[in-house]
């Protein structure tokens, strides 16, 4: 076995564990917790479902963003805190966004969001309209007030994730350009910026495919992982069946200086829908990862993902067991190892 450590998050000895049930007989270095689903259906008034939501360590605890899909259909951001990164108390009032000068700016929605800490602030991104599908973006130091930023982009795109530090004096943005509907196609791309405002040299990751499980289409999840082998990537791929699409998730390896370049890529998928939760919902067969906690003393990683897009599951892995299957599972192409510049 490997001895990789994870670099970023620091100590966590309350990261959010269970250990490996004796009885699973999976070949996945990722089980799941035993409690799933960790938010269930209803969950405040007015909110039908809660999934597809970030997480981060806050103070002696955990706090959240969660996806919350109102009872009119309309998605939203609302705001969570825990003790143990398992039972959340959820706040009733959406995220109150607003513009740099504190007015109110509220999106018309606001689904799948991800939250990055970087230096001292905290990074929330989602999609939006934005004349389009797109990528909304707001900044916290307290999560009292909740600044949004200038789009990054032009529609059409989503799944944007922040790395955790910048590199060569630059923020790094991962994100899926893709149209406004259930688009048939999608690959990861990354995006660099001086500023948190101006975006550019723009890199492709890698492509949907060649794995049968994300051959239609793939986007980022939770933020990238630095470790000592380069940056863990969670993402998700959706295939084509006859039923309509299934969501899984699987892992990458990105190189440490130059992300756009994949050392690994797992051709095996690390989570499937198997379980009552993750096939039976509102939108059936998705496991959709967007957050990880990690401790770097113990190498434990615990990951939230959305289930069947109506419930908030939990499931965990170990950096060397997860890397070690990484590396011995991988398949790459040329599109995956070049620097992404055309």
């Amino acid at each position: 076995m490997s001895n990789v450590r994870i670099l970023s998050g620091g100590s966590l000895p309350n990261i959010p564990w269970q250990p490996r049930s004796k009885d699973d007989t999976h070949d996945s270095p990722v089980w799941r917790y035993s409690e799933n689903p960790v938010i269930p259906r209803n969950p405040l008034p007015g909110v039908a479902r809660i999934f597809n939501s970030a997480c981060a360590p806050w103070k002696d605890g955990f706090i959240a963003v969660f996806r919350g899909e109102q009872t009119n259909g309309v998605p939203h951001i609302y705001l969570g805190k825990s003790r143990d990164g398992i039972h959340w108390d959820i706040d009733p009032e959406k995220v109150p966004f607003t513009d740099e000068k504190g007015n109110p700016f509220m999106p018309h929605y606001a689904y799948d969001p991800r939250l990055v800490q970087v230096d001292d602030v905290y990074y929330i991104m989602w999609c939006q309209d934005f004349y389009g599908a797109s990528i909304g973006m707001a900044a916290t130091r307290d999560f009292k007030t909740f600044t949004r930023l200038e789009n990054p982009f032009i529609p059409f795109n989503r799944n944007a994730v922040l790395f955790p530090r910048k590199v060569h004096g630059n923020y790094l943005l991962l994100s899926r350009p893709s149209d406004s509907g259930h688009t048939p196609f999608g690959d990861i791309w990354l995006s660099r910026s001086p500023d948190m405002k101006f975006w550019g040299m723009h890199r492709h990751v890698m492509s949907a495919g060649p794995a049968w499980w994300e051959g239609v289409k793939i986007g980022s999840g939770a933020a990238p992982i630095e470790t000592s082998e380069g940056w863990l990537l969670f993402y998700h791929g959706a295939s084509s069946t006859c039923n309509g699409l299934v969501y899984s998730f699987g892992a990458a390896i990105l190189d440490a200086d130059e992300p756009s370049r994949v050392k690994y890529r797992c051709e095996n998928f690390l989570l499937t829908p198997e379980e009552w939760y993750e096939e039976r919902g509102f939108v059936p067969n998705v496991c959709f990862p967007c957050a990880a906690l990690t401790d770097k003393d113990t190498g434990r990683i615990a990951i939230y993902y959305g289930a069947a897009d109506t419930y908030l599951g939990l499931a965990f892995t170990e950096i060397d067991l997860l890397v070690d299957y990484i590396r011995t599972h991988s398949v790459v192409r040329d599109s995956d190892t070049e620097e992404g510049n055309r």
